[in-house]
């Protein structure tokens, strides 16, 4: 298993994470793949600090994908033998692992990626979580469901419906929530009976790799491996490899669609949250005050607008409309963007140049093209020494609706508002888009909130809330139209990473059967020598 090299500079923040001694370590953590004789290493710097190294990673490529997948392949039958409750066992005994290492990785993951050293921590602590979650679902993967036969039918049947792993299935993790989005798939997977192998995103491999590194300890060989590596050819190496069963996909739509592509000729199963073009509606009934307007802005402006399900867009009856921008801009004004290890902090860097530089374009156009444009909040010191990818937030009014800030996933602190006159033209609004991952609905009558809410195109609609943590954990998750394929969370994963298996028994042979009657004459039937003259 491949891990990670620290090659950082001095500084107080430096900490311990497993050194790489590729191929001995890749050799130590994994008995059963030969020797890696050369790899490639890719470098991780800091968004808050771009010109520093925060580590390198092993980049892995097709040879080392092959190697990985035919360990999971070989370490499957026994770990699926295992049965559920002593998967669950081993699993509990990971989450510990991984919850004593939240605070090595946390910070570590604030140097890949640039967010708060709290949403770092809620991050790295979701490993834990989830693999104790779906570890309590172990009664549910042994559960074999019991279906009486149809009457007649040759006699009542005896039906056993049981659930069983798909085989070696491919995580493919994104860099935005890094921990916590590959765990949603992991856990599941491992709980069902599945072996695994993850390919984290490039931009944030490090914390991922050494907490996989450290949980795959507890498993059984083979049974959790890590493909660092890009997308071209780690990823597209694992996706098309006819041994994986299965692929978890979290990431941009492009990226999903060569998945689609790649994965096709080997009809995988597929499950894939794609992003989305989120909206949130304020209706003529709704209340404009702080604290609703304060939910709101946490929604938009959390973890720098790189969150797949925040705020995109936001439509405002036009009634509301001159209070609630005011109040948002307001409330928005007070957040302090900087260094996420700053405690002052509330929103961090962006975590790559392409996403800083897709921000400013967006904010340029949209001031080209006559929008108003307002930047507030403002930078804590840590960002003004510095040449971090920060953006402040910025609140886009008088926007056309074609505008590609409105029409696209914006993935940034930048947030249109726009005014409707009426439900039908804000539901009209909010699903002209290709997405429809989440949305939301705000209004004090909520027999109106969830009239409208029925009505909106996405996979998940929340009302008077939207933000991190809204999507409950066993509430299906995922998006319709180009936002994915596929659900989430609680028994929808498990059902994601299992197949069903009936096995159908009559009590005894019968003619009764439909279609059996015209074969009724080989059960009497005499053998008799035939042959041509």
């Amino acid at each position: 298993m491949a891990s990670v090299n620290t090659s950082m500079r001095t500084s107080p923040r430096q900490f311990d994470v497993p050194q790489a001694a590729v191929p001995e370590q890749w050799r130590t953590a994994n008995p059963s793949i030969p020797a890696v004789d050369e790899l490639s290493y890719g470098d991780v710097h800091n968004p808050a600090r771009p010109d520093e190294l925060v580590g390198r990673y092993a980049r892995c490529g097709v040879g080392e994908v092959t190697r990985a997948v035919a360990a999971a392949k070989e370490a499957f039958s026994a770990w699926r033998d295992l049965g559920a409750s002593g998967r669950a066992a081993l699993m509990l005994a990971g989450a510990k692992v991984t919850d004593e290492l939240v605070d090595l990785i946390a910070p570590l993951l604030t140097l890949e990626i640039g967010k708060t050293l709290g949403e770092s921590r809620g991050d790295a602590g979701g490993a834990g979580r989830l693999l104790r979650e779906y570890a309590a679902h172990a009664s549910v993967i042994d559960h074999e469901l019991d279906i009486a036969g149809e009457p007649g039918a040759g006699g009542a049947a005896e039906v056993v419906v049981r659930r069983v792993p798909l085989g070696p299935v491919a995580v493919i993790s994104p860099w935005n929530t890094p921990i916590h989005l590959a765990f949603t798939s992991i856990a599941p997977a491992l709980v069902a009976g599945n072996t695994v192998v993850v390919k984290p995103s490039e931009v944030a491999p490090l914390g991922l790799t050494a907490l996989l590194t450290a949980l795959a300890a507890v498993l059984p060989d083979g049974v959790l491996q890590v493909v660092p590596g890009d997308g071209v050819e780690a990823g597209a190496a694992l996706t098309s490899h006819p041994d994986i069963r299965g692929v978890f996909f979290t990431g941009g739509i492009v990226t999903g669609r060569e998945v689609i592509r790649s994965s096709a000729a080997t009809v995988k199963n597929l499950a894939m949250e794609l992003g989305g073009n989120d909206p949130a509606l304020i209706l003529e009934s709704a209340a404009i005050d702080e604290e609703m307007v304060r939910e709101l802005v946490a929604g938009s402006f959390g973890c720098a607008g790189q969150i797949c399900f925040n705020v995109k867009r936001i439509y405002v009856h036009r009634k509301h409309f001159d209070k609630f921008v005011s109040v948002f801009t307001d409330l928005a004004g007070r957040i302090v963007v900087g260094d996420g290890f700053d405690p002052l902090v509330d929103v961090g860097p962006l975590a790559t140049k392409d996403g800083y530089r897709r921000a400013n374009r967006l904010i340029d156009q949209a001031r080209g093209a006559g929008a108003t444009v307002q930047t507030v909040g403002r930078y804590a010191d840590s960002a003004r020494s510095s040449e971090g990818y920060y953006v402040l937030p910025t609140v886009v009014t008088g926007i056309a609706a074609e505008d590609e800030l409105v029409v696209t996933e914006q993935f940034c602190p930048v947030i249109p508002i726009m005014p409707f006159d009426s439900d039908e033209e804000a539901i009209s609004a909010a699903n002209g888009t290709d997405f429809g991952l989440a949305s939301s609905v705000w209004s004090k009558d909520i027999d109106h909130a969830l009239s409208v809410a029925r009505r909106i195109e996405s996979g998940s609609t929340f009302i008077n809330v939207h933000r991190l943590g809204a999507s409950v954990p066993s509430a299906p998750f995922g998006g319709i139209k180009q936002s994915g394929i596929g659900r989430t969370h609680g028994e929808y994963s498990l059902r994601a990473c299992t197949e069903e298996h009936a096995i159908v028994r009559f009590g005894s042979p019968t003619t009764d059967l439909p279609g059996m009657a015209r074969w009724s004459h080989l059960q009497t039937a005499t053998p008799t020598a035939t042959g041509r003259d």
